[in-house]
């Protein structure tokens, strides 16, 4: 059995470099500023298999926004458009297109975790504030990141609500099935040229993350294009965040490309969990989702690579999954094509068997794929 690569093995034992000033329970949430947030969350129910939870607009006194909140698991979107022209939502959409505005962290004390960021440098996105309703409190702070994104930091422990205040929950008749996805397994967010390093160092000194794996031009390359990547990961390991960079290529790389149309630094892709990514998989495609596909040959070794797993290869085939291993275990992964108009956003299925790595093995393959799709969109 061959192991794929050595850098990708530094694993969770470097987290105990990470300085637990910031106690991160999980993901809370992720939000996007979309263009129609009723037909955004129809998408995500009918093709992604998330169930309606709660809503905020004209109904419950909001006049400026409407937000649709859709849960599978212990994965929750919110998606939110602008009911009147101008303001910062709206402006968020014309520059970018549909995408991540912020990803909301789940903490003990919003309050604390503020003070503690800004204190390290971070830039306020808003103070803390607390939110109340007859189901209780939710205190909410915010700070600055990569580009336009932002995270919000999400108190919860003095609330029974169906979300949070200025929400009611929301039950349609429609209500489709989930197909099998669990929790968010990590973020990526893409920036521009030698700033990996910068946004690396912010995530270590102002939240107290270590820095599980690098990947640099040697280890993500392909005859055309290349990029550099590092991974950070707070103390408990239930938050990770690969910070992507381009790298000189013969030609426009994906994070050069999705730069161009997002029009700066941003969230590249959502990675969700499962555990049986061949039933996720089948009902995604089964519900119009589009993946990346890789030559049948991939196939041929994989398993001299990788080798003994628990499932039938064949299906992987037929389905285009992808396998790697490190030490721990094994994982398989596919990605889609990107799910907006713009090239940019992307989702990721992952299922991990111990792996704690990230596919490095499956890097050449997937980013030859991505190339093939750069090609036909002439952007390559």
């Amino acid at each position: 059995m061959a192991i794929t690569d050595k850098t990708s093995l530094q694993l969770p034992k470097e987290n105990l470099e990470a300085e637990d000033f910031l106690p991160l329970l999980g993901t809370d949430y992720i939000e996007l500023y979309v263009g129609n947030a009723k037909q955004a969350a129809h998408y995500y129910m009918s093709a992604w298999g998330f169930q309606p939870l709660a809503y905020a607009g004209l109904e419950t006194g909001l006049k400026d926004k409407v937000s649709y909140v859709v849960q599978q698991d212990k994965i929750r979107l919110v998606l939110t458009s602008p009911l009147k022209s101008g303001g910062e939502i709206n402006a968020h959409i014309d520059k970018h297109g549909d995408g991540v505005k912020a990803i909301a962290l789940w903490v003990d004390d919003a309050s604390k975790s503020y003070l503690e960021t800004t204190d390290r440098g971070a830039e306020s996105y808003f103070e803390p504030r607390k939110l109340e309703d007859k189901d209780g409190e939710v205190i909410l702070s915010g700070i600055h990141t990569y580009g336009e994104t932002v995270h919000v930091f999400v108190e919860r422990k003095n609330y029974n609500g169906v979300f949070m205040p200025g929400y009611t929950a929301w039950k349609p008749f429609y209500n489709p099935t989930d197909v099998g996805l669990n929790y968010v397994d990590h973020m990526v967010g893409n920036v521009g040229w030698n700033e990996m390093n910068k946004w690396c160092k912010f995530y270590a000194e102002v939240m107290g993350f270590a820095q599980l794996v690098s990947f640099d031009d040697k280890d993500i390359s392909t005859e055309y294009t290349a990029l550099m990547s590092k991974v950070m990961s707070n103390g408990n390991g239930r938050i990770k965040f690969p910070i992507n960079e381009p790298a000189d290529g013969r030609k426009k790389s994906q994070i050069e490309e999705y730069i161009e149309f997002y029009n700066g630094a941003g969230v590249q892709h959502m990675a969700l969990a499962t555990d049986n990514i061949i039933e996720t998989v089948t009902a995604l495609r089964n519900r119009g989702i589009d993946f990346l596909t890789v030559p049948s040959s991939y196939y041929e070794d994989v398993l001299d690579r990788v080798g003994e797993i628990d499932e039938d290869l064949e299906p992987l085939r037929e389905l285009g999954i992808l396998i790697d291993r490190d030490d721990e275990g094994y994982l398989l992964q596919i990605f889609t094509k990107p799910i907006l108009d713009r090239p940019t956003m992307f989702i990721e299925i992952i299922q991990r068997k111990g792996a704690k790595s990230f596919g490095k093995g499956n890097f050449k393959a997937l980013f030859e794929a991505i190339e093939r799709e750069q090609e036909s969109r002439g952007t390559l």
